[in-house]
């Protein structure tokens, strides 16, 4: 997956398009990433005595496939593919393939 946490991607479908966020988890199994503040779904929660929580009708980020976001290079400020090169002592590091900076 060419997407890692703290990375700021762009949402380029469903009902947040064109939105910014950042990576905060990274559901590899699923194929899927959770974007902080967007993609926000309503959540019924029971009240727990146990816990001493309230019930009642949450906001919560629901995760958004990996095809729909596109990372945002820092250098170009756009929504960018992410390429793969290795430095001379071996190393495999990220660039942006629109400007052809570093990540």
């Amino acid at each position: 997956m060419k997407i890692r946490n703290n990375d700021k991607v762009m949402i380029i479908s469903g009902k947040d398009k064109s939105k910014v966020g950042k990576v905060v988890k990274i559901l590899k199994d699923k194929n899927k990433v959770l974007v902080e503040g967007l993609n926000k779904v309503k959540k019924h929660v029971k009240p727990n005595p146990y816990k001493q929580e309230q019930g009642g009708i949450q906001d919560k980020e629901a995760p958004v496939d990996v095809s729909n976001v596109k990372v945002i290079c820092d250098a170009c400020t756009n929504p960018t593919k992410v390429g793969y090169r290795f430095t001379e002592d071996g190393k495999k590091i990220r660039y942006c393939r629109k400007c052809d900076e570093n990540f």
